[in-house]
């Protein structure tokens, strides 16, 4: 498995890193996909809370971690904290985010979502959801991922699809301020 030395000090920087390889053959085009979940949201009523006061500190700190690897696709779902995840990295970079809904359920976001990663070149940034980031993983040929934690919001997941005979590979880092452990009954990030 080959990873850019740019990105790898990339990783490095965002947080300890841990490396995994699946042997699912992807044909997507990206050479790399970033993974994350929204920022911490506001505590306020509705379905649709913006990004809290930390929240939008890690949406910069997540321009910070991308800095050496500018995306050429970035894709958001259809609720503001994904896209106030982004933004930052959309102004820097000029990307307009592709938002995906969640009109059609979880099933049809992550098909949808993983599609429009797939058909970028470069890197691509995907902001998802506690539940959509590990099934978009698995989805562009990568390992099973239980579902994020709810209290964490810094995990940085890079996919490398598989291609020239080379299994995909994922790397789980972290990105912006460090989070209180989750409880005992969260799993961590460890693949099936």
């Amino acid at each position: 498995m080959h990873v850019s030395s740019r990105w790898f000090r990339t990783a490095i920087a965002a947080g300890g890193v841990m490396m995994v390889t699946t042997s699912s053959v992807l044909s997507a085009q990206p050479s790399m996909v970033i993974l994350v979940r929204h920022a911490e949201k506001a505590a306020v009523a509705g379905n649709d809370p913006p990004l809290s006061e930390v929240g939008t500190e890690r949406a910069s700190a997540l321009a910070v971690a991308m800095a050496a690897s500018k995306p050429s696709a970035i894709v958001v779902s259809n609720l503001q904290r994904t896209a106030l995840t982004a933004a930052v990295v959309a102004k820097q970079t000029g990307v307009t985010p592709t938002v995906v809904g969640m009109e059609g359920g979880s099933a049809g976001h992550i098909a949808a979502g993983a599609t429009a990663v797939q058909g970028s070149k470069g890197v691509g940034l995907v902001v998802g959801h506690s539940n959509t980031v590990p099934a978009i993983i698995k989805a562009l040929g990568g390992p099973t991922l239980p579902d994020i934690c709810d209290a964490t919001y810094g995990n940085f997941f890079v996919l490398t699809p598989a291609r020239d005979g080379q299994p995909a590979a994922l790397t789980i880092s972290h990105f912006g301020a460090a989070e209180p452990a989750p409880p005992a009954s969260c799993p961590g990030m460890v693949p099936k």
